[in-house]
């Protein structure tokens, strides 16, 4: 079977100028549908940004309101200030019980204290006592030059006391004390840091208290202690 096209040349350009155009319009049509729904969306986004920060404003505001209306709020506000500050007023004071440690592993079984003054603004101890003689007192003054520290976590050690000096010695006739002592020193402040973990070693000499566990008495009467800074 034979089929003629019987249509003109101009028929069929108009024929595919039509579905051109219907093809753009469409796609047209689906660009603003797009843009519109894009546009509404971000209105929408907008409006509800705007209404939650003006319900935060004005909770704001009725928060202020409260706060303003509240009776002694500047003491109040001066206390809990305090209370945060109790943290860091106990960490910067001195761990003064680290000193009854640091006697037992320094002073000879031997040898006991009559007066004990520490001075924490200056760094620096003195001492008098007495002891069963004249080495056990430099035997003391050495674990005290050559005693050492270190911090837990922290490599490596430090001397613990400098400027150890025997201010003043003497023999006495009694046989269960026979010689007095004084000694002035100076110690580094980390021993006694709050907020570390501190160990203290002293020369290798098996006549301290923390080495003979022995509970001798180390004071022959209370001490002094000045506690300052």
């Amino acid at each position: 079977m034979t089929q003629f096209n019987l249509l003109p040349d101009i028929k069929l350009e108009y024929l595919r100028a039509e579905r051109n155009r219907r093809i753009v319009i469409s796609i047209a049509v689906l660009v603003t549908g797009v843009s519109i729904l894009l546009a509404g969306t971000t209105f929408s986004i907008t409006a509800l940004q705007k209404h939650q920060i003006d319900g935060l404003n004005t909770d704001i505001r009725k928060q202020g309101s409260i706060l303003s209306g509240q009776t002694n709020l500047k003491d109040i506000m001066t206390v809990q200030n305090q209370i945060d500050t109790l943290t860091t007023l106990h960490q910067q004071e001195p761990n003064v019980a680290n000193l009854a440690t640091y006697l037992n592993q320094t002073i000879p079984v031997t040898a006991s204290l009559d007066t004990l003054t520490i001075d924490f603004s200056a760094d620096s101890i003195t001492m008098q006592g007495s002891a069963d003689s004249l080495a056990t007192v430099n035997q003391l003054v050495d674990s005290l030059k050559f005693a050492t520290y270190k911090i837990n976590g922290v490599k490596g050690s430090k001397n613990a006391f400098s400027d150890v000096v025997l201010t003043g010695f003497g023999v006495n006739q009694s046989a269960t004390q026979g010689a007095s002592f004084s000694i002035s020193l100076n110690f580094d402040p980390a021993l006694f840091n709050n907020t570390e973990n501190v160990t203290l070693t002293v020369p290798s000499k098996d006549t301290t208290r923390s080495q003979l566990e022995l509970p001798n008495i180390l004071f022959n009467q209370p001490p002094t202690t000045n506690k300052s800074g």
